[in-house]
């Protein structure tokens, strides 16, 4: 994939296709465009009631792009459970350039001063597609994702896609989606002016969390 740049990335996510590679050490990248798609709906998204208690506790505090490449490393690192990952150099160069270029954004769940937590995606338009996350504490990732939902309901957007379904993910509502609804849901979503910024970033866990149920 030579002269495969931000514009081609991005084209690719508009028809609904997004890189991989078989594993971190491997230097080539392919495209996915599975049948059936993980997708959280934002309107029925389920946060368990330990997790809003975490949430709402303010155990970490959450920032907005402070570190991308930082969590972008560690998503790409093995964790126990997950040896491998699918994040080699080539993916990560891409990512870096999508950040730079405004579309990739990472949320960063900080305890103590050090990185705890987090997860990255890209976005476009009303769409947001979610990439990786990575935890170092108890529900760092989990709290990351509450605050990407939030914001992305408060911004106008309509579709976030986690790409495959698991079981971690229907804990919080994500469903099975197949090709030919996700494609229509799609291309109304990229075309939709939204705002990735439109929630102050520090907002403390209870005004987050009333801030889903005023935009529900």
């Amino acid at each position: 994939m030579r002269g495969f740049g931000v514009r081609e990335l991005l084209d690719c996510y508009a028809r609904g296709a997004f890189p991989m590679a078989e594993t971190r050490d491997d230097p080539r990248i392919f495209l996915l465009e599975p049948d059936v798609r993980g997708v959280l709906p934002l309107d029925e998204f389920h946060i368990p009631r330990s997790l809003r208690r975490t949430v709402r506790q303010d155990v970490f505090h959450v920032t907005i792009n402070r570190c991308f490449e930082a969590v972008l490393r560690g998503c790409a690192a093995p964790s126990p459970g997950r040896e491998d990952t699918w994040i080699n150099e080539r993916i990560a160069s891409l990512y870096l350039e999508l950040h730079a270029a405004g579309h990739a954004h990472s949320v960063e769940c900080w305890r103590d001063g050090a990185l705890a937590g987090g997860l990255y995606g890209v976005s476009l338009g009303g769409a947001f597609f979610g990439e990786s996350m990575f935890s170092r504490q108890t529900d760092a990732s989990k709290t990351a994702l509450v605050h990407l939902v939030a914001r992305l309901r408060a911004g106008g957007f309509t579709l976030l896609d986690a790409q495959f379904l698991t079981a971690h993910l229907q804990r919080f509502g994500a469903v099975a989606t197949p090709r030919g609804r996700y494609k229509t849901m799609l291309s109304k979503a990229v075309l939709r002016q939204a705002d990735f910024f439109a929630l102050p970033e520090g907002l403390p866990g209870d005004q987050l969390l009333q801030s889903m149920t005023q935009t529900s």
